[in-house]
């Protein structure tokens, strides 16, 4: 009897097996996870926490790199496509050249990294699993902040409300605001993802 290989990303211990069926399963929940973090809006300063990052970082480390960047392809064509799955229950194509569309090409990216460090057993201890996270998020930033400072110091056609601005007001604005809450979120994680390496040992 042949071995169970060894697992490499939490989705791989809890559900083991190979297939493309069960690969798509699993993206197409990852997408959903993230659907569902990014309506989840919780008071807080100095702006609101959503658990839309959370989502993709969790789905990217739970998934490993291939099928966690391929959940957030999957959620950001599904939101393009008219599905309200972005966060507030926004939809369509104008998110994706929008303020914020730096940021959903970032969520790709980052679930890539976060997922790539996943399968290198960064998950399994608290520290690694914060910085792993930390990780994701500065690639989040990296997008989503360029992408905001080019709208506000060159101006987009398209979003003729919005003034320009200098650089550091898209720092402020798309990063310094939310560290806090990010804070809160890398937290949390990073307690729930060894303890599940923990939970799924004693199941296999």
């Amino acid at each position: 009897m042949r071995a169970r290989p060894a697992a490499t990303t939490m989705a791989d211990a809890v559900i083991p097996g190979i297939g493309v069926w069960r690969d798509a399963v699993l993206v197409l929940s990852g997408s959903l996870l993230v659907a569902i973090c990014a309506q989840f809006v919780v008071p807080f300063y100095p702006v609101p926490v959503t658990g839309q990052t959370f989502g993709v970082l969790l789905t990217g480390m739970l998934l490993g790199s291939k099928r966690g960047s391929l959940a957030l392809v999957a959620y950001v064509a599904e939101g393009i496509a008219g599905l309200p799955v972005f966060y507030g229950g926004r939809t369509g194509p104008g998110q994706l050249i929008g303020p914020t569309g730096g940021y959903l090409i970032g969520f790709i990216v980052a679930a890539f990294v976060a997922g790539w460090l996943a399968e290198r057993g960064w998950d399994r201890r608290f520290a690694t699993a914060a910085a792993a996270m930390v990780v994701g998020n500065v690639v989040i930033y990296f997008f989503g902040v360029a992408w905001l400072a080019y709208i506000y110091q060159i101006g987009v056609a398209w979003l003729p409300n919005i003034p320009l601005r200098p650089v550091d007001a898209a720092l402020v604005d798309g990063m310094v605001k939310f560290l806090p809450g990010d804070f809160l979120k890398i937290g949390l994680a990073t307690a729930a993802l060894p303890a599940g390496w923990k939970l799924a040992g004693r199941f296999r």
